[in-house]
């Protein structure tokens, strides 16, 4: 007996925290960038609630997940577009206008919403999946970890490409240069506001991609506020991980595991109330938090003036 719910449990645990965990990953991997640029993307929440709604928008009128997955990493690059305008060619505060953008977001989706499917509530057929051969014949590991949405491989194959991009290339060091000495990018006659702008938008739209997964493939469906604080978990995972993408995977996973647990539990029959379970997650933020507080895990974003210039 404990044996037939073992496995179940296990599937369960596991397969849901890819799922969970594939969205704050993209979202952490986008944040990361910015960070490391030296903007801190406060309205990555915004950008990932409103890829959310475009893709499904987008996947629910046409029938493919591929035009949806599209139209959310857009959607989250237009949200973004304001933090370049507003913040990089500004220079007007990030934080107040990532919280402002963020809130902007969550009202306007709920009201296109409440128009468009307020009464339908629509869903959308079920994502195709990529059983990755040999690999997703493994008992219990193989259904659970190698048959997925083609997103998810593209979120693993992200971590691997930008652990590389950050050490190996002029882009990483250009990044790192913009957050940490901008002044001396800008005289090396690369422009520094040119370079967080690409920075932001690239964040906008790996932010978008993650809320149209977890809106197409995660949920099925569009609802208002889904993200529930995603896009703030990818901003902490990013600080935490100090620049180094593999760890942005180590806390999707951690995250992703709290908030699949709910769900495993329940496939396991053991009743816990699910209030305790989903609070899992942000009790987690608090901890490592406390512990890290006597680092510094403040990214350059917050101290850093705008290089202002024609390049």
């Amino acid at each position: 007996m404990s044996e037939l719910l073992t496995q179940p449990f296990l599937i369960s645990l596991l397969f849901g925290a890819v799922t969970a965990g594939v969205p704050l990953l993209l979202a952490g991997l986008g944040e990361q960038i910015s960070e490391k640029a030296g903007v801190l993307n406060i309205g990555i929440e915004g950008m990932m609630l409103f890829g959310a709604y475009t893709g499904f928008v987008a996947a629910y009128y046409s029938g493919s997940f591929w035009l949806g997955f599209l139209a959310g990493g857009l959607g989250g690059m237009a949200v973004a577009f304001f933090v370049v305008l507003l913040c990089i060619r500004r220079g007007l505060n990030q934080i107040v206008i990532g919280i402002a953008l963020t809130i902007g977001v969550e009202g306007l989706t709920a009201l296109l919403h409440f128009f468009q499917f307020a009464k339908t509530y629509p869903r959308l057929d079920k994502a195709p999946v990529l059983a990755i051969p040999l690999l997703a014949d493994i008992p219990v590991l193989g259904a659970a970890l190698f048959s997925h949405n083609i997103v998810v491989y593209v979120a693993v194959a992200l971590v691997v490409f930008f652990a590389w991009m950050f050490r190996k290339t002029y882009v990483g060091l250009n990044l790192e240069a913009a957050g940490a000495k901008p002044a001396a990018l800008d005289a090396a006659g690369i422009g520094v506001v040119a370079t967080r702008s690409a920075a932001v938008l690239s964040t906008g739209f790996l932010a978008g991609l993650g809320g149209a997964y977890l809106a197409n493939v995660g949920a099925g469906l569009f609802v208002p506020f889904m993200t529930h604080g995603a896009g703030f978990i990818g901003i902490v995972l990013a600080m935490l991980a100090r620049g180094n993408p593999v760890w942005v995977l180590v806390g999707a996973s951690l995250f992703g595991v709290s908030l699949a647990m709910t769900t495993a539990l329940q496939v396991a029959g053991v009743n816990v109330p699910t209030d305790v379970v989903q609070m899992l997650p942000f009790a987690m933020v608090m901890l490592v938090l406390v512990i890290f507080a006597r680092h510094s895990v403040l990214p350059p974003a917050l101290g850093l003036p705008y290089v202002r210039g024609d390049r």
